[in-house]
């Protein structure tokens, strides 16, 4: 039974990404400020500086309604979009919406590329074709397939960079944007608005009924009523990324995918360095579609999480990713056509099994026998939700339960999970949060992987054979 100061002890869920400037300026003027809740702040834990009783953590936005929801928080501020992503797949959860808070305004989109003649919905359910669906929303798109009444459709979950992938590798995108002007500057063709979207003040329906959250909801109540809004005023940053190009449909040609994101500059170097030159691989805008100094090379940037499922897909021929990112996906699909052709050198990092340093566990097994005397099952976040998976089996952990995440894993440990997968170059990121490497699973550097189908395609055969050939031989001079 839980005292009347542990009923009142409020946590509240905040959001990194794109709501995140605009909800520090709106906590600051409505008086109820965290400390170390910026940009730059590398601090997952915060409390106010006003309520002594509450305290908050920053998670990536689309984790925000999942940890609300199972009541691992009271309340949380996050889109629209991801909560009706949850609630589309699960209608029953505790979760409620409190306050539209009014900023990060923009809408979901199903939009088709404008090289494609898809120009409006009747199209869609008219035709007897198999729509390939892109998107980071995959419960929202099939509900709004159904709706739709497509005949016959494939959603192809990603993790970003979805406006990328029409024509050639998808026939519609359901994608997040400000406004239309955004979407046609991605080459792409807006077919219908499905939801407008802006911040909401969410809270666990168990919560609501049984803490006194009262006093912390007052406070963004008095806020919208306030004349002079700034955090109104700030919008979300907008993409530094573009989506310039023609199609090609030429099989003959290889299709390489290229990482965003931390591996981009390592990977841009490396490329040069055997004289594969890009336009639109580097600096502060970043072409989705860079163009190399041979033509019978296409390229497209995308997440490295979401290359192997794409060369297993036969959606590129190569692609450059993680050794992490790859096993994690033979780790679910041992028979996936994908495999490694050589190991680039860069991008090291390490694999780890990490718990919070007040954990008395030095390794798997001492682990296991605390968890041992406990009801409950082992805890464990990851954003490699199949390589916990076999770390756990292989260490014979009969009771466990996985939490995907999306990113600021680190956030979990220790009250959200018990145990954390994730990489690391040094570790002082993971001391600094008050996190300990209790074990190390692998070495992950970047890889270069590939389609065994296109290694053996009588078209695309000799062109692959002597592209694998330059990298392999860059890599081992790296």
């Amino acid at each position: 039974m839980l005292t009347g100061r542990q009923q009142d002890n409020i946590k509240l869920a905040l959001p990194k990404g794109r709501l995140l400037s605009a909800t520090a300026c709106l906590l600051r003027e409505i008086g109820l400020e965290f400390d170390n809740y910026s940009e730059r702040t590398r601090f997952y834990r915060l409390q106010s500086t006003v309520l002594p009783n509450l305290s908050a953590k920053i998670f990536q936005e689309k984790d925000i309604p999942i940890q609300v929801a199972i009541g691992n928080y009271d309340l949380g501020i996050c889109g629209l979009d991801w909560i009706e992503e949850l609630t589309a797949k699960y209608p029953t959860s505790a979760l409620l919406k409190i306050t539209d808070l009014e900023y990060g305004k923009g809408n979901l989109y199903l939009a088709a590329s404008r090289y494609r003649n898809t120009s409006c919905l009747q199209e869609l359910s008219a035709e007897q074709y198999s729509w390939r669906i892109v998107t980071e929303y995959p419960n929202l798109a099939e509900a709004s397939a159904l709706n739709l009444r497509l005949r016959r459709f494939r959603i192809f979950p990603v993790w970003g960079a979805a406006e990328v992938y029409p024509p050639e590798n998808a026939d519609l995108v359901l994608l997040w944007s400000k406004d239309e002007s955004e979407i046609s500057a991605q080459n792409l063709v807006p077919l219908k608005t499905l939801l407008s979207t802006n911040a909401f003040l969410i809270a666990n329906q168990e919560s609501w009924q049984t803490k006194n959250v009262s006093q912390v909801v007052a406070y963004f109540s008095r806020g919208l009523e306030m004349k002079a809004k700034p955090w109104l005023q700030i919008k979300p940053e907008p993409s530094k990324s573009f989506n310039s190009f023609k199609p090609d449909f030429n099989e003959e040609k290889i299709w390489l995918a290229l990482p965003d994101g931390h591996q981009q500059e390592p990977t841009a170097e490396f490329l040069n360095k055997i004289g594969l030159e890009l336009q639109g691989y580097s600096g502060d805008r970043l072409s989705r579609r860079p163009r190399f100094n041979l033509d019978w090379i296409n390229a497209k940037v995308i997440r490295p999480q979401d290359m192997p499922q794409q060369v297993a897909n036969g959606n590129f021929d190569l692609a450059i990713t993680g050794k992490d990112w790859l096993f994690d996906h033979l780790y679910r699909f041992p028979s996936s056509p994908v495999t490694q052709l050589a190991e680039l050198g860069f991008g090291q990092v390490k694999v780890v099994a990490v718990v919070s340093q007040e954990l008395p566990a030095g390794n798997i097994d001492q682990l296991k026998q605390i968890q041992a005397g406990k009801l409950s099952p082992l805890r464990i976040a990851s954003e490699y939700i199949n390589i916990a998976d076999k770390y756990l089996r292989d260490n014979h952990v009969s009771r466990y339960k996985l939490i995907p995440t999306w990113g600021a894993s680190e956030a979990f440990l220790p009250e959200d999970a018990d145990l954390l997968i994730e990489n690391t170059q040094t570790g002082k990121t993971l001391a600094k949060h008050n996190l300990r490497i209790m074990d190390t699973l692998f070495q992950s550097t970047a890889c270069l992987i590939g389609n065994k189908n296109s290694l053996e395609s009588p078209l695309k055969e000799e062109k692959m054979t002597s592209l694998v050939q330059i990298f392999r031989q860059a890599a081992r001079t790296n």
